[in-house]
Parts: C-alpha cells; structure tokens; sequence
C-alpha cells in the first residue's frame, strides 16, 4: 500500500522519515511500517516507532539534508523539525 501525498509539505516529511528509519537502529523501512500499521478506531495509523534509535546529530543533519534538497525556505526550517519531532520519528539519543 502506499500513501497518495498530495501537498509538498506531505513529500518533504515522509522523505525525512524515510530517511531517518533507514538510519537508524535497527534500521526500518518507512514505507513497510506504514503498510503494516495498525488503524484504531478513529482511522489513524499507529507505527512501532519508539522501536527505533537514532543519534540526535544524525537525525539533525538529516533533516537539513532532505530540507535543502527540497529547497525549503530557512524561515519554514523550523517548523519542520518541530513536526518531525513531534511526529512518528525514532526515538533519539544525545551522545556524549
């Protein structure tokens, strides 16, 4: 199954997933954990992602990556990070 993204906004995010589970530890296949996803009542998707671990400068650096591929501007940066975080990303961990 894969997701209809309509808005640019929606690609941005889910190429940043993409790329933040494939980082990380053990490395996971965003578009296989949304396939198998389980749906509560209300239709939402509920993914495994507190199983995943990724380094909080490798969730950074990729983030910026997908961000200036997609030439977002600097002011909307921001916002974005603030979704992922927010959102369906691994876990992360601050190393020392």
């Amino acid at each position: 199954m894969v997701l209809e993204l309509k808005t640019k906004e929606a690609k941005i995010e889910y190429e940043i997933y993409r790329r933040l589970f494939a980082a990380s530890t053990p490395p996971g296949d965003f578009d296989e954990l949304v396939a198998n996803a389980t749906i509560d009542e209300k239709g939402q998707r509920h993914i495994p992602f507190m199983d995943y671990e990724i380094s909080h400068n490798d969730m950074d650096a990729i983030i910026d990556a997908v961000m200036k591929e997609y030439k977002v501007k600097k002011s909307m940066r921001g916002v974005y990070k603030t979704r992922v975080y927010l959102g369906c990303s691994p876990k992360s961990k601050v190393e020392k």
